[in-house]
């Protein structure tokens, strides 16, 4: 069967660069190889909260009573095995019986993990918590609060991930010790990793795109029966056979029949269409709000990934500032981007340079809004111009309804991110590829950064 879009021997490095992921910071240094993720039981995802309050796993203190006239949400820790946020949510709305808009988290834990983040329910809910049982979901430390956690509340995440399978070679120990410290002390690409677009489908930017530019039918195509080599084949068929029947409402509602229950945004926009025949743009408002808004800012992740990527290739360094760079200050607490900024290239570039040796100030890049103005980012204008040539993009998609919608304005964000607290914690034979070794290294990651975007400097497939 002929594919859409096909990917040499499907490699990660041929997808990322599809994304707009296509260089490393620490391309001086071989790579150690390797795979992550071999079970989910390998990558453990803990969130840090607003006070720097890393949480644990198996942490669960008692519950303190519910006050009505003091209290209006009951927070928990989720931990969750080996499924998604959306996913985790939706079975406990439904074994509550709660509207998915009563319940609120800070952010997006990958699936193939073991994680734990806070979560908060409008209401009262410490007793039911406490008898809810769903495989693979765990509740824990319920506490009545006042206020919900709320999207990006969180600090950031800590991640205690092993690499496994590396093959042994002269000086590997010596040459993973080097790497960790090249990335302690200058960072890597802050780029948005696969998970922003889908790594089986990593098409959520051109569905984004699609929606901004008006084109429903096209963002429908691209959602359900665009083919990818790096998805089954199985679901690559079904697939190609419902955008084959798009045209014969009775032909699409046979194949329909066929298609996989489990895919329930894909099977929304379907059904509609079969009852709504061509009326693509009513199909996008049955899916919800989070998931759309996540589809939007995906297409803009991808210019920011293709940004960063096009200023290596220039020749431009990441770590040192040139004229026309923006220079972000970051807070004293968190080290995250504050709105402070200032353009790089005049009187003020000796103390800019002293505040990015002490981790004070950082380059920042756009992140392009409906309100973003790319006169003050000169250096980035100048870049963003030649993607937007090479997209064959009409500056006219901001002005969407889309971004109004869903308060896609625009922000900054640090074109390198340094991890805290990089550890290496085991390097050790591996007990599941013999004759091979493992690596486990623990750090944290301010919010919205990307610990795979830090495995990928180790492991490096197919060097750019």
């Amino acid at each position: 069967m002929e594919l859409d879009v096909e990917f040499e021997n499907n490699r990660e490095s041929e997808i990322e660069k599809f994304v707009g992921i296509e260089r490393y910071s620490t391309s001086e240094y071989d790579a150690i190889g390797g795979i992550y993720k071999d079970t989910h039981k390998d990558f453990i995802v803990k969130e840090v909260t607003e006070n720097g309050k890393i949480l644990e796993i198996k942490e669960d203190h008692e519950t303190p009573p519910y006050l009505p006239d003091r209290d209006n949400f009951t927070t928990f820790n989720l931990v969750k095995i080996n499924i998604d946020t959306f996913e985790a949510i939706k079975k406990i709305c439904k074994e509550l019986g709660i509207s998915r808009y009563d319940i609120f988290y800070s952010g997006l834990k990958d699936k193939r993990s073991i994680s734990v983040q806070k979560v908060s329910i409008k209401g009262n809910y410490t007793q039911k918590l406490k008898n809810l049982n769903i495989r693979d979901i765990f509740i824990r430390s319920i506490t009545p609060t006042q206020k919900p956690v709320n999207l990006g509340s969180n600090r950031g995440n800590n991640f205690t991930i092993i690499i496994r399978n590396i093959q042994k070679s002269k000086d590997l120990e010596n040459r993973i010790e080097i790497i960790l410290e090249k990335l302690r002390k200058d960072g890597f690409p802050n780029y948005f990793g696969l998970q922003r677009f889908g790594k089986y489908r990593p098409n959520s930017h051109l569905i984004g795109r699609a929606l901004l530019e008006g084109d429903y039918e096209k963002a429908f195509r691209e959602f359900v029966s665009r083919t990818y080599s790096s998805e089954s084949s199985n679901l690559s068929r079904i697939r190609k056979k419902i955008g084959d029947a798009l045209g014969n409402i009775n032909k699409l509602r046979k194949v329909f029949r066929k298609f996989p229950r489990g895919l329930n945004y894909e099977c929304k926009l379907i059904a509609h269409v079969i009852q709504h025949p061509g009326d693509y743009k009513g199909a996008f408002e049955k899916i919800n709000k989070d998931l759309l808004n996540l589809i939007i800012n995906a297409f803009q992740s991808y210019l920011f990934n293709k940004m960063i990527s096009l200023r290596v290739k220039k020749g431009y360094s990441l770590f040192e500032p040139v004229e026309g760079d923006v220079i972000g200050i970051l807070d004293d607490i968190n080290g995250i981007v504050t709105d402070v900024r200032y353009i790089y290239g005049n009187t003020y570039d000796k103390y800019l340079d002293q505040a990015i040796d002490l981790n004070r100030a950082t380059i920042v890049a756009p992140i392009i809004g409906f309100d973003t103005n790319l006169n003050e980012f000169p250096l980035m204008k100048s870049i963003f111009k030649e993607i937007k040539e090479e997209e064959n993009l009409n500056e006219e998609i901001f002005d969407s309804h889309f971004l109004n919608r869903y308060d896609l304005k625009g922000s900054i964000r640090a074109q390198t991110i340094k991890p805290i607290g990089l550890d290496l914690i085991e390097f050790s034979d591996d007990e599941s590829y013999k004759g091979k070794k493992k690596l486990k290294i623990e750090f944290s990651l301010n919010k919205g950064c990307y610990a795979t975007m830090l495995l990928r400097e180790l492991i490096k497939r197919n060097n750019t």
